[in-house]
């Protein structure tokens, strides 16, 4: 982190200075990291109270801490006294992040945030140091930790951004502003609490107001809910002084893609067209969508003045976070499609479309998919129904509510199975055989890595 000061900070969230000027090398939420110079920030959460660890923070070392409760301050400490300690960090990362002349790019979506933030970044890197959010840091403690990570020598920064309700991205990217902003697509995450896809689309589009002057907007042309934005952008919001950038399948759009082949588990080829010339790419993993991700990475790509070449070496170089379509072969010829970290209905029929693509047996096992409310016992009986179509051998439903999914799917496959926990599946020592693709993906909180775990041992 870049040196600052405590009377900076405090400038940066408006808050009250009491104590010392003094400078900061880090900023910290995590009492177990605090270091001699930092700034720690008790955060006050359902479970803990970081303002419990405030004199112990100044005991370790802290420099200052940022409070929303007076506390008496040591000679040569300080505190920054606000009403609101995760809404001030938000004002301090933001002010923090413009110290920097940098091309930062925040990626939002339903599906295929991180997957594309990987991407994004393997391309950007090939113009210089790139900063990535870690993991799915997406949240409003997640985005400041990112920016606090912003040094002098970093030329680009991708900064994923997630929600669960209105307002969420609105906050969050305000602490960014942008210079490129990218939405993936719009799907059915979180509708149990936006109410519908428009709702969701509305959510989304709180990003575009903050995307700096000069700057762009990467949006994508394939999603049916994007694709209503196409020639109303000002209507949801971006400003006069930036410009839209469609991706996707039609030559129509400001950069394309045809000549799309499958390999199945072992990726795609496409052709991507740009203004600055066309490129034959090979994505190493499997899945249409992986089209619309290499897509939105080669437009920013182009926007930061990249050559065909570095885009290309970028693309090409991308490795996805762990268990996200990642094949494991085994000693016994099959094989695991480990895609366990997350699940929604949209995401769970594209791992489907690549399992049925495998030329074997074909096993899905498959888990709840969480924040549907009221549409997901519907929606788990059109998974179970799409498996049905894709020719699935065998389908494996676990949760309470992929009971949805084995009632519409076991009368139309050769073999349907359904647990109501994971430890129930796996009691039954299942086994991957010879010449078998097996498939296994879930929402986070079904905890399925233990299913792949047994299946590789």
């Amino acid at each position: 982190m870049k040196q600052i000061f405590s009377k900076q900070i405090t400038e940066f969230c408006n808050g009250k200075l009491i104590g010392a000027d003094l400078p900061i090398t880090s900023i910290t939420t995590d009492s177990r990291k605090i270091e001699n110079g930092c700034m720690f920030i008790a955060i006050k959460g359902e479970r803990f109270d970081g303002h419990s660890f405030i004199e112990q923070a100044w005991a370790l070392g802290a420099s200052c801490v940022l409070s929303q409760t007076a506390f008496d301050v040591p000679e040569g400490k300080a505190l920054i006294l606000v009403e609101d300690t995760r809404a001030a960090m938000l004002r301090i990362a933001n002010g923090y992040r413009n110290l920097f002349d940098i091309c930062l790019v925040n990626i939002t979506g339903s599906v295929g945030k991180t997957t594309t933030k990987d991407m994004t970044a393997a391309v950007l890197s090939q113009g210089g140091k790139t900063l990535k959010t870690e993991g799915n840091f997406n949240n409003d403690i997640g985005v400041p930790i990112t920016l606090f990570r912003l040094e002098d020598d970093i030329k680009t920064a991708v900064v994923e951004i997630g929600m669960n309700h209105f307002g969420e991205i609105d906050t969050l990217a305000s602490a960014c502003e942008p210079n490129i902003g990218i939405i993936t697509n719009v799907g059915v995450s979180h509708i149990e609490n936006l109410g519908s896809r428009e709702g969701i689309l509305k959510a989304k589009c709180e990003m575009l107001p903050h995307i700096k002057k000069g700057g762009y907007a990467v949006l994508n042309a394939d999603n049916d809910m994007l694709a209503t934005v196409k020639g109303r952008e000002k209507e949801f919001g971006l400003p006069e002084d930036v410009k839209a950038v469609w991706y996707g399948r039609d030559k129509s759009n400001d950069v394309w893609a045809n000549d799309v082949v499958s390999h199945g588990i072992d990726g795609m080829e496409c052709t991507i067209h740009m203004a600055v010339g066309e490129i034959r790419v090979h994505i190493t993993t499997a899945g249409e969508h992986m089209v619309q991700n290499a897509l939105a990475a080669a437009a920013a790509g182009e926007i930061i003045g990249l050559t065909p070449e570095q885009i290309k070496k970028g693309i090409e170089g991308f490795e996805p976070t762990g268990k996200r379509m990642e094949v494991i072969k085994l000693k016994n010829g099959g094989t695991i499609i480990n895609d366990c970290y997350n699940a929604n209905p949209v995401s769970t029929k594209a791992a489907i479309d690549v399992l049925s693509e495998c030329d074997g047996k074909k096993t899905a096992v498959l888990g709840d998919m969480g924040e549907l409310g009221s549409f997901g016992a519907e929606m788990h009986r059109e998974v179970g129904e799409y498996c049905a179509e894709k020719n699935i051998d065998h389908v494996v439903a676990i949760g309470e509510l992929s009971k949805n999914m084995y009632n519409a799917c076991k009368d139309k496959v050769a073999k349907a199975e359904y647990f109501a926990t994971v430890a129930d599946y796996i009691a039954t020592n299942p086994t991957v055989s010879d010449n078998e693709y097996i498939l296994v993906k879930a929402s986070h909180f079904m905890k399925f890595e233990q299913i792949s775990e047994f299946l590789n041992k």
